[in-house]
């Protein structure tokens, strides 16, 4: 019996997923937007890291490629992502002993101005500040050994806020 309905089952089930479309990362892109160009983000902060205009430019665009069929071209595009870095910083948060004041916990800050320009739809255009940072405690690490983690980290936390704000219609 049981096998009986299992097959009966299956022809209506295959017929639902066929007529259902799941967008896992809640992207929302128009079916006629075909191209993206992810201009280099430069580095305007006052405490400068060397390599984070490109690893945050690279992780703008990876995110796009893993979470869109688009492609990523140089020049004109169907949408194009342009900003800078306008901050950089590490401040502690905590201390640790009062009579000798050192640092029992330490933030990094990101801080970045995104402009996204919709060629086809000018209305999803923006110009907009996103900030994300990361609290950690150094223990017996300097700042150089956790810094390169930290800096991916809190990359993959702005990539996603600026992806959903270019592509997540909620």
């Amino acid at each position: 019996m049981k096998k009986i309905l299992l097959l009966l089952l299956l022809p209506i089930t295959a017929a639902m997923l066929n007529s259902c479309s799941v967008k896992l990362n809640g992207a929302s892109i128009p079916d006629d937007m075909k191209t993206v160009n992810v201009v280099f983000f430069e580095n305007n902060a006052p405490l400068v890291i060397p390599t984070l205009s490109q690893d945050f430019t690279e992780a703008l665009k990876t995110r796009i490629r893993n979470q869109t069929r688009l492609k990523i071209v140089p020049g004109e595009a169907d949408g194009t992502f342009e900003g800078r870095i306008t901050g950089y910083d590490i401040k502690p948060i905590a201390l640790q002993n009062n009579n000798l004041p050192t640092a029992g916990g330490n933030r990094i800050t990101i801080r970045v101005t995104v402009k996204y320009t919709s060629n086809l739809n000018p209305k999803q255009s923006f110009e907009e500040p996103f900030e994300r940072f990361k609290d950690f405690t150094l223990g017996s690490q300097s700042v150089d050994a956790v810094q390169i983690q930290y800096i991916r980290d809190i990359n993959l936390q702005l990539t996603e806020d600026i992806f959903n704000r270019a592509f997540a219609q909620w």
